[in-house]
């Protein structure tokens, strides 16, 4: 397995900070995520870096080791960050590359305009379709750059997280959950449910995480689904049942008053947004600066 330099990183901030909750804040990521890169870290060396007690958190010797180099590591990211920042600057060309409904529709289109002021020359050509489709794309098809809402097990692709997200659920203003802050799992499960289709990134989430809860797919009313954003909300509105998307994608309709978000007690519906590209291929430079871009947007606001 070969070494990663995120790995190394989170490591140094862990020791820098003198512990796993401060350097989940620092990176922007959850404290489990954190644990789960310096384990991996950890079973790629075979051996423990880190004594993890009550009191603190102590480096082992072969922590203290791999301290230097890792900030070694750090530091050459940040310069050649520095180096490369004054190159972007002067990017040109198109950026071509394809995004699941929600990023394509909802997210984007809201966030591009302060990208392509900041890099004029720049244009975008983006495809939308769903995340299976788009995986299909890039690991058969030759697509080069992808961002999707769910992350895959295709061999041939690389995944990479990029922003958060989370799902609501979302009911009409006339039906009985409109009136409440909060109903549960059980009631939830009772309801008809006009969902996305299989194979979207937002069926995904919302599937697994009920699963999570004790509910199966089959256990619920799912009584038609659809190949939009938009027309399951048209649906929801029109009383056919209730359903799960993003909060990128009923900011309007909830401004509006036209439909309702509504919280399901212990359950958080919390999803990263991932880039995907072929193994085989390096991400087109154009698309990194993208990505940066965005995972700033995302600091920003945490």
């Amino acid at each position: 397995m070969s070494l990663n330099v995120h790995q190394l990183h989170i490591f140094y901030t862990v020791a820098d900070r003198g512990s796993f909750s401060s350097a989940a804040q620092a990176l922007h990521m959850t404290q489990p995520a954190v644990t789960m890169q310096i384990q991996a870290l950890e079973e790629r060396f075979g051996v423990k870096l880190l004594l993890r007690s009550t009191k603190k958190l102590e480096l082992t010797e072969a922590g203290r080791c791999l301290l230097p180099q890792a900030r070694k590591a750090v530091e050459l990211m940040r310069e050649t960050d520095a180096v490369m920042a004054k190159y972007v600057e002067d990017l040109k060309g198109q950026l071509k590359f394809a995004a699941s409904l929600t990023i394509g529709e909802y997210v984007l289109p809201r966030l591009l305009g302060p990208f392509l002021k900041r890099y004029p020359d720049i244009s975008v050509s983006m495809r939308v379709m769903n995340t299976s489709e788009i995986v299909e794309e890039i690991a058969h098809h030759g697509l080069v750059f992808g961002l999707v809402e769910a992350p895959t097990d295709d061999p041939g692709v690389l995944t990479e997280p990029v922003m958060n997200d989370e799902l609501v659920l979302i009911v009409p203003v006339s039906h009985p959950f409109a009136s409440r802050e909060e109903v549960t799992i059980a009631e939830v499960a009772k309801e008809p449910l006009v969902l996305r289709e299989s194979g979207s990134g937002t069926r995904q989430v919302m599937v697994e995480e009920m699963e999570r809860h004790g509910v199966k797919e089959d256990q619920l009313r799912i009584v038609s689904d659809f190949g939009s954003n938009g027309a399951v909300k048209s649906a929801v509105e029109a009383g056919l049942g209730l359903s799960f998307l993003s909060v990128w994608s009923i900011k309007n309709e909830s401004a509006l008053g036209i439909l309702k978000p509504v919280r399901i007690e212990g359950v958080r519906f919390r999803r990263q947004f991932y880039a995907v590209r072929p193994k085989t291929s390096d991400l087109p430079l154009h698309a990194a600066v993208l990505l940066e871009y965005l995972r700033g947007l995302t600091n920003e606001s945490s």
